[in-house]
């Protein structure tokens, strides 16, 4: 029996000792420095130094190399040195090891915002990105040194060293940790990680023009580089070109992809948008990768009513889902590709001419497949969303569309919020490769996918939801009716539990409301 306990206490004790991801320590870390900050404006604070960080580190590589050169004829504090290896050149104010030395005095902000300043000076491309917000009344100078402390520890230099992949992670893992602090506001600049994979998993854009004509905080073009290099391929062979309406948010983005060495020039910013103002009218693309705002009204439509993008039909003023679509198919070279969420409801309406765009779009073998996608996905909107799938010029499959429900997908990261997993997303990806490749593998399986002829799409009035298609799932022989029931009853105490709990909280704050007052009238009397 002794041995036993023994055993359970080490087994345990191992389980407490279990290090957190070195990303997950530094979010704890750095959100309890946040104190009286919201998060929106924190992140700037934060992001802002992790990319300091960064380029110290990449421009600390190369100054001791041209140090130890400097016989040879190297200079390590002639800029061109470092443009040449596109590397940014950080003036002496800027460098991290000068800030750390800094970080104690009460003017470390002042010396932050100088440091932004003398690197955008001396980095064109950087030029209007970076934040400087370090010198506010609200931001206590103590809690920034220690912040400056922690971005700058021991174990995230150790680790990064010779690579900005670590501290790519880091700022990816930050955006999606503010993105879900900040709720609903934090969804418009941030689409979820495991949406974008599962896009740039199907499409597969290994080399070629990638645009995002509403690139948020630029996840669309993280992943695609990431998708190149896990799949040995060379990251050169992408160009990116985007646009972003909020400046706020195009910063992050610059910031983002600077921080992954990806070219971001031309990843523009206007007020007006992509419809009302196309920074890349003439550019034709290989992919279009894009998460647009959902059932958009407020796009200007008015203004657009005779604009040469709508080849399948004006869409409402009231509603921009299928403007969108015709802007992505307006940018795509005679063999481009185009993957983009939208809500579900641009699947079956017919308000304002819809359907019979949808239909267009259809009739012209454009639409290749359509995912339909779990609930609680993204943070701004409980909308139901779907992705889109549309290729032009079409030779497999080309009387076709594949229709795919994963709304069974994912599972709960919290109570509000759900994520694909890998095995979800190499799942999905696998079924539209397989059919769109015409193998000899693919089936369609009830429930989840099937192939559709178009004559059966417009049987059913061009509506497109996948669930109208790949009918119910078999039944398992297998299923066990009393397991099912426990996990249901289980869960269903669970919730009674929480609910219950809940309750007691509110009592107990409300007993707490009352005795107050009845002491702020005693003391009255």
């Amino acid at each position: 029996m002794f041995l036993i306990r023994h055993f359970l206490a080490a087994m345990a004790k191992k389980k407490e000792t279990v290090a957190e991801p070195l990303e997950k320590q530094l979010w704890k870390a750095a959100d309890k420095l946040r104190k009286n900050i919201d998060a929106a404006e924190y992140k700037h604070v934060v992001l802002g130094l992790i990319f300091l960080k960064y380029i110290s580190v990449s421009f600390e590589q190369l100054y001791k190399k041209l140090t130890d050169e400097m016989a040879d004829g190297a200079d390590p504090e002639d800029k061109e040195e470092y443009k040449a290896e596109n590397v940014f050149f950080v003036p002496a104010n800027a460098r991290w090891n000068h800030l750390v030395s800094q970080a104690k005095d009460p003017l470390i902000g002042k010396f932050i915002d100088d440091a932004m300043d003398s690197i955008e000076h001396e980095n064109s491309s950087l030029k209007g990105v970076l934040p400087k917000v370090y010198s506010r009344p609200n931001l206590d100078p103590t809690s920034l040194g220690e912040l400056i402390d922690l971005i700058g520890n021991s174990t995230l230099s150790n680790v990064c060293t010779g690579s900005a992949d670590l501290l790519g992670h880091v700022f990816e893992y930050f955006l999606g940790e503010f993105a879900l602090a900040e709720g609903k506001k934090g969804g418009q600049f941030y689409t979820p990680r495991s949406v974008v994979e599962l896009l740039v998993n199907m499409l597969e854009p290994y080399k070629g023009r990638v645009m995002d004509p509403c690139c948020g905080s630029g996840g669309m073009f993280v992943q695609s580089e990431k998708f190149v290099k896990e799949h040995q391929g060379r990251i050169d062979n992408i160009s990116i070109y985007g646009q972003e309406s909020n400046q706020t948010t195009w910063r992050l983005c610059k910031m983002n992809l600077a921080i992954r060495g990806i070219d971001a020039t031309n990843v523009k910013w206007n007020t007006e948008g992509s419809f009302l103002n196309d920074a890349h009218q003439d550019v034709k693309v290989d992919y279009v990768l894009a998460n647009p705002p959902f059932n958009d009204s407020d796009w200007s439509g008015d203004q657009l009513r005779g604009d040469a993008r709508w080849q399948y039909g004006v869409p409402p003023t009231g509603n921009a889902n299928f403007a969108w679509i015709q802007h992505f198919i307006y940018h795509l070279a005679p063999s481009g590709q185009a993957g983009f969420v939208l809500a579900k409801g641009s699947l079956t309406s017919k308000t304002g001419g819809e359907g019979d765009i949808r239909k267009a779009l259809i009739d012209n073998g454009l639409v290749a497949c359509v995912v339909n996608l779990p609930a609680k996905l993204f943070l701004n909107t409980q909308i139901p969303a779907c992705l889109w799938f549309v290729t032009r010029n079409r030779i497999s499959r080309a009387g076709e569309i594949l229709f795919i429900d994963a709304r069974n997908k994912g599972h709960l990261i919290n109570r509000r919020t759900r994520e694909l997993t890998a095995e979800d997303i190499n799942e999905i990806a696998q079924i539209y490769h397989l059919w769109r490749d015409e193998s000899e593998q693919y089936q369609d399986v009830a429930g989840f996918c099937a192939s559709v002829p178009i004559s059966k799409v417009a049987e059913l009035d061009y509506v497109l939801t996948p669930g109208r298609y790949v009918g119910l799932p078999e039944e398992e022989d297998d299923f066990n009716f009393e397991e099912r029931f426990d996990a249901l009853k289980a869960e269903l105490e669970e919730q009674l539990k929480e609910e219950e709990r809940l309750n007691k909280l509110i009592l107990e704050n409300l007993a707490k409301i009352k005795r107050n007052e009845k002491e702020n009238e005693e003391r009255k009397l």
